[in-house]
This record gives structure tokens, C-alpha cells and sequence, in this order.
């Protein structure tokens, strides 16, 4: 099958197409997209429960991890203020773990943009393919319209004023033939007339869910990013309430991290298996919401020279049609003008109504080429199978790095605030604050001594 214009499927695609896939009894499934299927789904599942997989071995990690640190941390005797050994490499691993998230949250944007500019790509392709139908549609029913009002009135009106000379009528009634044989097949090239399937309502359902998911991947690298600098705030400041609230924060932001991943895993091994060959899906999908035949589907989806063009027949007899009407009028206006000159009129109307006939059947021609809607087929293809997958993989390098130094923090966090020294509840209130104990113990002495 010939490849549209410009899209070739990438490295990343055949790598991700290759990796093996099985369903929930682990058989082997084939790498051909079929979402459909029920093994397929549930191979896709089960990338996507690797993420979870990942979470619960990263909490049970973290766990036991926190729970060997609070319970088998040696007693340090009352009074010492000597930090413990490896206190500042526990502070600073956290602090790197944050700055590599903070990394990550940067190739998460980057990601996040890519992904959107890919569906935007393929809502513009289909726009524009939705228009080009369109125009097509616009232009038969405006050219069987224009023809069937010349046959009910200048044809009409020609026979009335010819009707003393039989062969004048006789060219005339030829003319009406065929005009009405240029509408009858100029009426089958509306080939997408009364179809079910809207390129225009496919785009804007595209472009819904492309902005929910948009927002929600900002809110979410938003997220991290307050988690990460509140934490490496808290850390500067040794502020134990601020460093707890958001431990608690990034155990959160971890289980998001790794949802994302499972998502954007399967959604990734998913479009590289479409992008690897998409022509097959495609053309039977089309064919199942629209009732096309195959014949055109794979003219304008395929454009190679193996195919040929369905409309091909009807645009030369339509091309021959208007040709014979050309000539006839011409010999009438040679004709019958000079006899009857109340002819003219008629002749002249018509003549206007065949030049934009002509004018519109030589778009018709240009837009029915394969060549306009193939081109848009490719641009989607290269938007879905080029930027957007670039821009997942990108999202699932930051899930990845994410869930690696979140973890990493969970882990440090606690350490990290349980060198902290110790705070004074009283540090900050006034000296000559009669509600301070320090205060009121100082003006009790004061009494006794009165």
C-alpha cells in the first residue's frame, strides 16, 4: 500500500511496534492494531498495569524503607546536639532527587506542547478535508441547479420561438438531453453527500479532548512544580510543618505520576502499532461509518497509479455532454438568430450557464483528484504518528523521572526533617509580653521578693 505523501513511520514506532505483547492468560498477542478485539485490549491493559505494578513496588520500597528508619534508628542520648553522620548527603540527595523532577517537569511541557500540536495538525487536516467534501457537494447542487433551471426556462422558451423550423427544435431538444445527461452525472460526484461520518464533527470532538487532557497534564506539572519548590523551601528553611505537608503532597503526586505513565504507555505501544500500517484500519473503519464503497475509499486514501479514479467515467461522458451543448448552441446561434432574432436572448442565457458549468466542472475535476484529500490523509497521519507520539514519549520520560525522584524524596524527606533542630515554641514572642511563661515566672520572683 502506498504511503501518503511525507509520512514514513519513524524509529521510535518500529521500536515500540516490535516490543512483545500478550493478554491476561500472558499468550502472545500480534502487534496489529485491532482495538476491537478483546485480546488486544487486553494487551494494552497490561502495559498499563506495569505502571501500577511500578506503584506498588515504589510504596512498598518507601515503606519499608521509613518503617527500618523509625524503628531501627539507633537512641541518641538525651541532651546531644551532634547531627548524625550522613545527615547533610541525605539533605542533599534530596535536594538533587527535586532538582531532577524539576528537570522532568520541563521535558513534561516540552512533551505536553508536542502531543498538542500533533492533534492539532490532524483537527487541521481534517478541516480542511471536511472542506474540500464540502466544496464538492457546494458545486454539483449549485451545476444541477443552474442546468435544471435552464432547461425549465431558456431551453423552454427556445423551443417555443424555433417551433416553425422541426430541425432547429430537433438541435434544441438535443441541447435539453443533454443537459440533463451533464446533471444526472454530475449528481454521483456528491459522493459524500448524506454520509453519516463528519470530518468537521471528528475534528471538534478531537479538539475537545485534546484540551481536557492538555489542561489536566499542565495542572498536573503545575502540581509538581509548587511540590517541588515548597519542598526545597521547606528544606532552606528548615520548616518541619511546611517539609510534612509536602511529603504528604508528594506521595500524592507520585500515585498521579504513575497513573500518567500507565496511560501514556499504553496509549504510545497502541498508536505505534496504527502508525506502522494504518492504511488497513483506516479504509475499514471509513467504510463501516460512511457505506462507501471500497473502490473509492482506496482511491483517495491510497492516490497511486494502481488505483484508478471511480469518477473517471462520468467526468469525461459529463465532459463530452457539455462539449456536444457547446457546439449545438453555437450552430443555433448561426442559425436561428438571424430569423429569429427573439432567439438571442435565450441563446445568451444559456451560454452563461454553460460557461459556469464548465467553470465549476473544472473545479470539480481538480477537487475529485486524489491528490487534495491524500495530502490531508498524510498531514493527519504525520500530526497523530510523528508529534503527538514524540510528545507521549517525552510525557512518559517525565512520569518516569517524576516517580524516581518522588520516590526518592519520600524516602529522604523524613530523614532530612528529623535533622532539623529542635524549635522553640517561644522564640518568636516579645520579652516584655506579660504572657510569655519566661515573663511571668520573672514577675512572680519579683513579688516574693516584695
Amino acid at each position: 500500500m502506498g504511503a501518503p505523501p511525507g509520512y514514513r513511520p519513524s524509529a521510535w514506532v518500529h521500536l515500540l511496534h516490535q516490543l512483545p505483547r500478550a493478554d491476561f492468560q500472558l499468550r502472545p498477542v500480534p502487534s496489529v492494531f485491532a482495538p476491537q478485539e478483546q485480546e488486544y485490549q487486553q494487551a494494552l491493559l497490561l502495559v498499563a498495569a506495569l505502571a501500577g505494578l511500578g506503584l506498588g513496588l515504589s510504596l512498598i520500597f518507601i515503606a519499608v524503607y521509613l518503617i527500618r528508619f523509625c524503628c531501627c534508628r539507633p537512641p541518641e542520648p538525651p541532651g546531644s546536639k551532634i547531627p548524625s553522620p550522613g545527615g547533610g548527603c541525605v539533605t542533599w540527595s534530596c535536594i538533587v532527587a527535586l532538582l531532577a523532577g524539576c528537570t522532568g517537569i520541563g521535558i513534561g511541557f516540552y512533551g505536553n506542547s508536542e502531543t498538542s500540536d500533533g492533534v492539532s495538525q490532524l483537527s487541521s487536516a481534517l478541516l480542511h478535508a471536511n472542506h474540500t467534501l464540502s466544496t464538492i457537494d457546494h458545486l454539483v447542487l449549485e451545476t444541477v441547479e443552474r442546468l435544471g433551471e435552464a432547461v425549465r426556462t431558456e431551453l423552454t422558451t427556445l423551443e417555443e420561438v424555433l417551433e416553425p423550423r422541426t430541425e432547429l427544435v430537433a438541435a434544441t431538444r438535443g441541447a435539453r438531453r443533454q443537459a440533463e445527461a451533464v446533471a444526472q452525472q454530475l449528481q454521483g460526484l456528491a459522493f459524500w453527500q448524506g454520509v453519516p461520518l463528519s470530518p468537521l464533527q471528528v475534528a471538534e470532538n478531537v479538539s475537545f479532548v485534546e484540551e481536557y487532557r492538555w489542561l489536566a497534564y499542565v495542572l498536573l506539572l503545575l502540581l509538581e512544580l509548587l511540590v517541588c519548590l515548597f519542598t526545597l523551601l521547606g528544606l532552606a528553611k528548615q520548616s518541619k510543618w511546611l517539609v510534612i505537608v509536602m511529603t504528604v503532597m508528594s506521595l500524592l503526586v507520585l500515585v498521579l505520576s504513575w497513573g500518567s505513565m500507565g496511560l501514556e504507555a499504553a496509549t504510545a505501544v497502541g498508536l505505534s502499532d496504527f502508525c506502522s500500517n494504518p492504511d488497513p484500519y483506516v479504509l475499514n473503519l471509513t467504510q463501516e461509518e460512511t457505506g462507501l464503497s471500497s473502490d473509492i475509499l482506496s482511491y483517495y486514501f491510497l492516490c497511486n497509479q494502481a488505483v484508478s479514479n471511480p469518477f473517471q467515467q462520468r467526468l469525461t461522458l459529463s465532459q463530452r455532454a457539455l462539449a456536444n451543448i457547446h457546439s449545438q448552441l453555437l450552430g443555433l446561434e448561426r442559425e436561428a438568430v438571424p430569423q429569429f432574432p427573439s432567439a438571442q436572448k435565450p441563446l445568451l442565457s444559456l451560454e452563461e450557464t454553460l460557461n459556469v458549468t464548465e467553470g465549476n466542472f473544472h473545479q470539480l475535476v481538480a477537487l475529485l483528484h486524489c491528490r487534495g484529500l491524500h495530502k490531508d490523509y498524510g498531514a493527519a497521519l504525520r500530526g497523530l504518528c510523528e508529534d503527538a507520539l514524540e510528545g507521549l514519549l517525552f510525557l512518559l520520560l517525565f512520569s518516569l523521572l517524576s516517580a524516581g525522584a518522588l520516590a526518592t524524596a519520600l524516602c529522604s524527606l523524613p530523614r532530612a526533617w528529623a535533622l532539623f533542630p529542635p524549635s522553640d515554641d517561644y522564640d518568636d514572642t516579645d520579652d516584655d509580653d506579660p504572657f510569655n511563661p519566661q515573663e511571668s515566672k520573672r514577675f512572680v520572683q519579683w513579688q516574693s521578693s516584695i
